[in-house]
């Protein structure tokens, strides 16, 4: 299947090509890259890149196909908090590090905790927006399982601000996408909230 962001293989670079790109950046920060301890970080780098932009080659709705209807009739809400996850941010390439809490409303069918993991994993191995990501989470689960509502909370420090720039250590940036029951009935929302340990009160 194709992945629903980025280029087609087609027009994807080659590794060597990957590799003379990060000798460029070398040269142009002022460094030579062949020497010793330079000489394979070209190499490494073009690896990196192949394990932090994974989810470019996956499709999250192929991860939460697979769902369970032997619920006894449990239809309460179910939340996963605190998801680490490490993404890039897409202006600045730089490292995106935070947690991402998500809940929903069963109807009548549940999914493996597991395959929300991996549904964050797929999107914060893009290149990224913390606002997107948030909807694209939210959006995914609500497609996908159709339940009764999905929340979702992202907290996250950016190191495009922190290390550069204006240099803030220690600023944290909330992003939620609420839908369905969440959006609309408040004491669901507050459940919610209350269970996550409420990071949006936290951070304010």
């Amino acid at each position: 299947m194709t992945p629903p962001e980025g280029i087609s293989p087609s027009d994807r670079p080659t590794r060597a090509e990957a590799e003379d790109a990060v000798r460029t950046l070398l040269r142009w920060s002022g460094d030579d890259p062949t020497r010793e301890g330079l000489i394979d970080t070209p190499a490494r780098v073009a690896r990196s890149y192949e394990e932090f932009f994974a989810g470019y080659a996956t499709d999250p709705t192929t991860e939460l196909e697979r769902t369970f209807e032997e619920t006894e009739g449990y239809d309460e809400m179910v939340a996963l908090r605190d998801i680490r996850f490490e993404s890039h941010c897409e202006h600045h390439m730089a490292p995106v590090i935070g947690k991402v809490h998500i809940g929903y409303l069963p109807d009548r069918r549940v999914v493996g905790i597991s395959k929300l993991a991996r549904v964050v994993d797929t999107y914060a191995k893009r290149l990224q927006i913390q606002e997107k990501m948030t909807a694209q989470i939210a959006n995914t689960i609500e497609t996908v399982l159709k339940p009764k509502g999905v929340a979702v909370v992202v907290v996250a420090q950016h190191q495009c601000m922190t290390t550069r720039g204006v240099h803030k250590p220690g600023v944290s940036m909330v992003t939620s996408r609420m839908l369905g029951a969440f959006r609309d009935n408040s004491a669901t929302r507050r459940e919610f909230l209350a269970a996550i340990g409420n990071p949006v009160n936290s951070a304010s």
